[in-house]
């Protein structure tokens, strides 16, 4: 049903306490566009061969463009390389392998030292314990008492 500012009212076609379904034409989520380096030579070709007025807007029409496209692409060629042309990678870049191995050796470095550390204290607390319950072994005077 349509409400006094033409605004279709939820309830009016669907069951009270069900979700109404997902409008079919949203579902799908966008993706960006990618442009192959031999793509965007080939526009920017065309485009510098559009003299006539209008014909660049037709041609950014009929490509589906924008001219900041152009702009970008026609910078990128005076950079002069045709790396350039293609498409980065977005996000931060892949960490090298040597900065891996790297981190991982110093976090088993850092294990190694604190299993070390308890290790020592283990000792430390052995050698007090045995001094205070007096079991170091006296040395042998020859009489074969203890």
């Amino acid at each position: 049903m349509t409400g006094m500012n033409g605004v279709v009212q939820a309830g009016a076609h669907a069951p009270v306490g069900l979700p109404m379904p997902p409008d079919p034409e949203v579902v799908e989520r966008p993706h960006r566009r990618q442009f192959t380096a031999a793509y965007k030579l080939g526009i920017l070709e065309e485009a510098d061969g559009c003299h006539a007025p209008g014909q660049l807007g037709a041609l950014l029409r009929r490509e589906g463009l924008y001219s900041s496209h152009l702009r970008d692409w026609r910078q990128q060629r005076t950079q002069g390389t045709l790396n350039a042309l293609t498409p980065r990678r977005r996000g931060r870049p892949p960490t090298p392998a040597h900065e891996i191995e790297l981190a991982r050796l110093r976090q088993e470095n850092d294990r190694l030292s604190r299993k070390l550390a308890a290790a020592e204290a283990i000792v430390e607390i052995q050698k007090k314990v045995s001094a205070l319950l007096a079991l170091t072994q006296p040395s042998d005077d020859g009489d074969g008492r203890r």
